[in-house]
């Protein structure tokens, strides 16, 4: 029996692993680029906001958030309702985000190495499937 689930799991964790080790040295860590790449992208959102998108736990966005605030990546300003905070890329991290996504780049032309565009296709499609399948209805 094949156990998809704990395969994409390990997975995941080697390509973290990886990356880490690539964007170490940049001063990122792969939970930090996941959140940077989705504000560049979709400039300020709300904290539940990144959570929901990121399907990571509030807690752990606060916490995340408040290292990328210390180290001057974001900037947290106040929404319409007080208990609502923005976040957005500062201007050191709008600078520094072409460094980041370059070396993102090649992590995965790594990881992507030796697939062909049909292969990426299914690979896509069938993600896509199982993210749906999991969504809660």
């Amino acid at each position: 029996m094949q156990y998809y689930g704990h395969r994409i799991s390990q997975t995941a964790r080697i390509f973290s692993k990886s990356l880490n080790g690539t964007m170490a040295p940049m001063g990122l860590y792969s939970s930090q680029w996941g959140i940077i790449l989705c504000l560049h992208y979709r400039e300020a959102l709300t904290q539940v906001q990144l959570s929901n998108y990121l399907n990571v736990e509030a807690p752990t966005i606060t916490r995340t958030l408040t290292r990328l605030e210390e180290m001057g990546w974001i900037i947290r300003s106040e929404g319409d309702d007080k208990r609502e905070r923005y976040v957005s890329l500062s201007p050191q991290a709008v600078e520094r985000f072409p460094e980041w996504l370059e070396a993102a780049k090649e992590q995965e032309e790594l990881a992507l190495r030796g697939l062909d565009e049909a292969e990426l296709a299914i690979f896509n499609r069938v993600l896509k499937k199982m993210n749906d399948n999991l969504q809660p209805l």
